[in-house]
């Protein structure tokens, strides 16, 4: 059978009609957490398609077989499909608004979101904090049930690798703040302040001796990888109590009660969400 015998046979992936967009304002959470899921997974396995093309480019025979770049243009439809309903979905909430203005977070980051955070059972940030696993107080202990919610701490890293993304773009409020504090950590850490953490990490951590991170650790220093994570960390951080401040005083009317660290141990000053 020739390419275009099998291309011809092969059924093309029906787009959503317009109602079925419309219709996904109303998907309930669960079905949104299903969707974000789906279309993470879908993006995967387009990204191993291509990669698997482009190696057969690379070969002595560069001429991908036909079902390959077939299955690599359905996946992408899938994936442009499935974003457009979580488009939807996020427009209607209501702080989709608000989300959908910050830069690097996009509908399907926003959808997902939305979907995994009930506001009603997060009084403060810090609840949602630890349920993204970002409490540095938790810790899994064996045979116990895990004390975050897996998907949303990944949905969490994903959002901090996109504010490193847009870094450099002028209007791109928390990547400004991933970038300054950065810089902040990497002045702290060449004045050694970092280096009884440096030590606790040596002494709790299986680090080989020959990598750049034991190198680092050892003269009481973090490496740059370890940089780079704090930095992201206090961006999402301060990303999701911002989004808990809008989302809270749309809900309830009446602004939320301020992070332990603020209004507590006086640890930070008091920054308002950009746009709200």
């Amino acid at each position: 059978m020739t390419a275009t015998h099998i291309e011809e046979t092969l059924t093309p992936i029906l787009k959503l009609s317009r109602d079925l967009k419309n219709a996904a304002v109303t998907l309930g959470d669960d079905e949104a957490r299903f969707l974000v899921d789906a279309y993470y997974q879908m993006q995967a396995n387009r990204i191993t398609a291509d990669s698997q093309i482009r190696s057969v480019e690379k070969s002595e025979t560069p001429e991908p077989h036909a079902v390959l770049s077939w299955l690599s243009d359905q996946n992408t439809t899938l994936e442009n499909q499935i974003k457009g309903a979580l488009d939807r979905y996020s427009q209607a909430h209501i702080v989709g608004g608000w989300l959908r203005n910050i830069d690097g977070i996009g509908p399907v980051i926003s959808a997902g979101l939305l979907a995994h955070i009930d506001i009603t059972r997060a009084p403060t940030v810090g609840h949602i904090w630890s349920f993204a696993g970002l409490n540095p107080m938790a810790v899994w202990e064996k045979g116990t049930k895990r004390p975050w919610n897996a998907t949303l701490k990944t949905l969490c890293w994903k959002v901090g690798e996109s504010f490193v993304k847009v870094c450099n773009k002028d209007t791109a409020y928390y990547g400004h703040v991933y970038k300054q504090r950065k810089e902040a950590e990497t002045a702290r850490n060449e004045a050694g302040l970092y280096a009884e953490q440096a030590k606790v990490v040596l002494e709790k951590k299986k680090i080989g001796k020959t990598t750049d991170a034991y190198a680092a650790y050892s003269i009481g220093k973090l490496p740059p990888a370890h940089i780079h994570a704090r930095a992201k960390r206090y961006a999402v951080k301060l990303f999701l109590a911002h989004l808990h401040e809008v989302w809270f005083t749309k809900h309830f009317g009446e602004a939320p009660p301020k992070p332990y660290p603020i209004a507590i141990l006086g640890h930070a000053h008091y920054l308002a969400p950009p746009q709200s």
